[in-house]
């Protein structure tokens, strides 16, 4: 599989695109202004104790409280797996038994109740397991987890595993047996797919600077006053180079030559061995519209994919789960109706893959196949769909396909979905639709803004749009207009315009 990762830098925002074979994936999206919180590590406050729910509130300094459940303070292993923010999985935990340490939760009390780990006014340390999603405040773990390029360090935990991604068995004992040579104390540790073939020094040197990195940690928070920050997790533009420049990748291109340099250094640092394989970008067109990334994008926020065949697949976003339906659409075959179907549905089962990759779904997901009636039919489309899940970096968990052409799967949940990061509810329909929302549009707008005032040079841009958007511009982003006029020496200029429709804008020269 060919993967090549696309990265867009601006003053507005930074979006990553991972391809492969030439198609998009996966979409990263850092806003210069609301930056993701997922795997911040906090000292907070709890709130209020709710013992119907076995959860506490806590405040972490954010605009909504956070959600701490009970299973998420002591050992439980399994659903531990599940919340690694890297998205890796490891191995079954060998048990351990020590008290639990309010503070940072540690040990095993499977009959402990929320009452008795947590009081109200207590401080505690914990990090950002799931991003705030609609009205629900950020879910929060005291298990920490602090991902480096071989390992993933779990300070709080006795657990010692190796990526399930990591199928051969002799590497695997291997790898095992390295761990347990220089972690005599069975400290948490799961080796990330990136350690296969790394020796013992490698892996050890990774392990020392993790253990470092959280003496850092825990030291600056017994300094701090509840609610505060203890510790940010990497910008984008390194998490790419920790999480997904891998040798499989072969080219990074770059349109920033700031973030180009930047790369190169982190390459140099973290895997000089693919140095060779990053790229700056020096074309006219914008990058993403070059790579033909701009129209996938478009492309998510619809209802309804077209299949290559003719047969297409709607999916649906409910606060409950997601769901999605194949049907074969101007698809009729060549032989047989079972054949059709079948096909449809093996297409379909790898759009799905893609397409829940690609807008970040999460939660309850379930998939209306068209019905067959073979049972080897059904088990090579749920086998196909398995198949195509494994590159995702997120957990995922499929169920059996039923009678009905039924299959229900599950995915982590750590950020809300693209459709919401870049869509509003349309005000005209009652919320039974979709359009771009104003701070996504306005960040389309002042993207093509910079590009002008960057690559063409061009003096004074004047910005045509609906009032609302010229609203939004001069409230939330003038900020960001002065700083692409300073930075490029041009002159941007704003004009309400009540004719335009409220998505649509004009950029004009001069």
């Amino acid at each position: 599989m060919k993967r090549e990762i696309i990265v867009n830098s601006s003053i507005v925002e930074t979006r990553v695109a991972v391809l492969e074979d030439g198609v998009l994936v996966e979409l990263l999206i850092d806003d210069s202004k609301n930056k993701s919180i997922a795997g911040n590590i906090y000292k907070g406050r709890v709130l209020k104790i709710l013992p119907g729910m076995q959860a506490a509130f806590v405040d972490l300094g954010l605009a909504k409280d956070a959600f701490l459940y009970v299973r998420d303070i002591f050992e439980d292993v399994e659903e531990y797996e599940q919340l690694l923010t890297i998205g890796e999985e490891g191995e079954p935990a060998e048990s351990s038994s020590e008290e639990p340490r309010p503070s940072f939760a540690r040990g095993r009390r499977q009959q402990a109740s929320i009452e008795e780990l947590l009081k109200e006014g207590q401080e505690i340390v914990a990090q950002v397991a799931r991003e705030p999603l609609g009205t629900k405040g950020a879910r929060i773990t005291s298990h920490i987890t602090l991902p480096g390029r071989y390992l993933v360090y779990m300070p709080t935990e006795q657990h010692v595993g190796v990526s399930r991604k990591i199928e051969n068995e002799a590497e695997r004992s291997r790898l095992k047996a390295i761990i347990e040579e220089i972690n005599p104390e069975r400290e948490g540790v799961i080796v990330r797919t990136a350690g296969v073939g790394k020796g013992k020094a490698e892996i050890e040197a990774d392990l020392e600077f993790l253990r470092s990195l959280w003496k850092k940690i825990k030291s600056r928070a017994e300094t701090l006053a509840a609610p505060a920050l203890a510790q940010k997790d990497l910008d984008l533009i390194f998490r790419i180079f920790r999480d997904l420049f891998t040798k499989e990748v072969v080219r990074l291109v770059v349109d920033s030559p700031t973030e180009y340099e930047r790369c190169l250094e982190y390459a140099e640092s973290l895997h000089p061995e693919l140095k060779s394989h990053l790229f700056l970008y020096t074309e006219d067109e914008p990058i993403f519209k070059s790579f033909g990334i701009e129209k996938e994008v478009e492309k998510a926020l619809r209802h309804k994919v077209w299949l290559k065949s003719g047969g297409y697949i709607v999916l649906e976003e409910t606060e409950a789960l997601v769901s999605i339906d194949v049907n074969t659409g101007k698809y009729v075959g060549k032989h047989d109706f079972e054949e059709t179907v079948l096909k449809t549905n093996l297409e379909a089962a790898r759009e799905i893959a893609r397409q829940v990759r690609l807008r970040d779904l999460g939660g309850i997901i379930i998939i209306d196949f068209i019905d067959m009636a073979r049972q080897e039919s059904r088990d090579r489309v749920l086998q196909e769909l398995k198949e195509v899940l494994k590159p995702d970096r997120s957990p995922t968990n499929v169920s059996l396909l039923s009678e009905l052409g039924l299959v229900e799967m599950t995915r982590k949940r750590v950020r809300q979905g693209l459709n919401k990061a870049l869509s509003a509810s349309c005000p005209a329909c009652g919320g039974l639709g979709y359009i771009r929302s104003t701070p996504s549009i306005a960040h389309q707008v002042l993207r093509e803004v910079e590009w002008q005032l960057s690559r063409k040079r061009i003096p004074l841009i004047r910005i045509r749009a609906h009032p609302d958007l010229i609203g939004w511009f001069q409230a939330e982003d003038g900020e960001v207009i002065e700083a692409l006029q300073q930075t490029y020496a041009g002159e941007i200029i704003l004009v309400p315009e009540e004719t335009l429709a409220p998505g649509k804008y004009q950029l004009l020269e001069g």
